[in-house]
């Protein structure tokens, strides 16, 4: 997963709620270049408007919007939530995984989201991105998970 950089990745404590959960993922996009405010705001109002849909599996949430001028480049972060944090989903909640990603056109994401779901098969993976203690191990566990995905 190439778009997902060092810099879009931090382990955190908690979130007051799931809003700032997806805010605290986003601005990792944001941080970087990669998105403008208003496309956190759109990911935080997709949820508002659809519920809690981007939560796929117990303790994994992809948040997202729709392509649009806020996004600058495809790119994927992730927070890694040590307190796990409600969504209010009946079969996954609570969770301590929040991707966040963004892509400039309707199918220039697929790629990323396949290696990603790919990725996200791999208990045992998944397992260890959610015990990762530093960025730079969270980092490795996807890197080497990746490999053979490209």
């Amino acid at each position: 997963m190439k778009q997902l950089r060092k810099n879009h990745i931090s382990i955190l404590t908690e979130a007051k709620d799931w809003r700032a959960a997806i805010e605290l993922s986003g601005q990792l996009l944001v941080h970087s270049g990669a998105v403008t405010e208003q496309y956190v705001e759109s990911m935080i109002a997709s949820v508002e408007d659809n519920g809690p849909y981007i939560v796929i599996a117990p303790g994994i949430a992809i948040a997202h919007a729709r392509p649009n001028e806020s996004v600058k480049e495809n790119a994927l972060a992730l927070a890694i939530f040590k307190e796990p944090v409600a969504f209010h989903s009946k079969e996954n909640d609570p969770v301590d995984l929040v991707f966040s990603f963004s892509a400039k056109g309707d199918e220039s994401h697929l790629k990323m989201i396949e290696q990603l779901s790919m990725f996200l098969m791999e208990e045992e993976q998944v397992n260890a991105l959610r015990n990762a203690s530093t960025i730079e191990e969270a980092y490795q566990i996807i890197s080497k998970g990746d490999e053979g995905n490209e």
